[in-house]
């Protein structure tokens, strides 16, 4: 891997070998080298999992909490210093397993933070059983008969909700997964960005290959700001490659927050008295 200022020297990567964790941080690091970002501003917030590691492998600040927990402190990051670039990132286990209810929040509120999840369609830290988006028919040391319901659609929710980026990308092109992840990052308002990624050691099924089968180019009339559009995209036909849908204005939480509206300095740095402060917090509590 070519060598930029994201660089961490002499880690160990607990990553199988083969892993498309490696396309994707690869990717990560292009797409924040073109997006000129100083790593000093940048922060990165993961649960727990393989994906989660990532944020360990760049030069950066970096917040790892709970399993599933990644996009509550990554809104509250923002909403304390809206000057800061955040990534929520981790995988497809932990953003829409143990965390699918705070990603529907997440959505509502909209914070200008970019959501990255590695969707390799199974749990790759827990050695294998069937994760959300696993498909029907899915055999794990768990799941020995097969998974026996149909997979969560992330992005298909997200536009029902309201979302106002959603988007997907495929690991191994790591040149177009690093551009949709440099418009993500560039949209103002919540960004959903779900990379589908082969899990070499634990799920023989959704390969490369695989990916590369179900997977389609949008049309070339797709209008990525029609939301119904997007939405009958995603739910009829193989899933779409690129940026499924971006909205245009719409107010993020940190525009909604009344501790905000008069002062930028990061919230921790200002005069106000502890009382004043308190209350603006409360007053945006929900």
């Amino acid at each position: 891997m070519e060598s930029n200022r994201f660089d961490l020297e002499g880690l160990d990567i607990a990553w199988c070998p083969g892993c498309g964790n490696f396309s994707l941080l690869k990717a990560l690091k292009t797409a924040l080298i073109r997006l000129e970002i100083d790593s000093r501003r940048l922060v990165l917030v993961s649960g727990i999992g393989q994906a989660a590691k990532t944020p360990h492998y760049l030069r950066c600040h970096v917040f790892n909490g709970l399993h599933g927990r990644a996009l509550p402190p990554a809104t509250a990051v923002k909403a304390v210093n809206p000057a800061l670039t955040v990534i929520a990132e981790s995988g497809d286990g932990d953003m829409y397993g143990e965390g699918g209810n705070h990603l529907l929040h997440a959505v509502r509120r909209n914070p200008d933070i970019t959501c990255l999840v590695h969707d390799n369609m199974v749990y790759g830290l827990t050695k294998g059983q069937a994760s959300p988006t696993s498909v029907p028919g899915f055999k794990t040391p768990v799941q020995v008969d097969g998974v026996a319901v149909e997979p969560f659609r992330p992005i298909a929710l997200a536009l029902a909700m309201g979302v106002s980026f959603a988007a997907r990308a495929l690991a191994t092109d790591i040149e177009r997964t690093a551009e949709i992840i440099v418009r993500a990052v560039r949209h103002k308002g919540f960004s959903l960005v779900d990379i589908l990624q082969p899990c070499v050691s634990f799920n023989k099924i959704n390969t490369a290959a695989w990916f590369k089968d179900h997977t389609r180019e949008l049309p070339p009339d797709h209008d990525p700001t029609d939301r119904l559009a997007a939405l009958r995209l995603e739910l009829e036909g193989p899933m779409a490659l690129g940026v499924i849908f971006q909205s245009r204005g719409l107010p993020t939480f940190e525009d909604r927050i009344v501790a905000d509206r008069e002062n930028a300095e990061p919230l921790p740095f200002r005069s106000l008295d502890r009382r004043t402060r308190l209350m603006d917090l409360m007053a945006n509590r929900r």
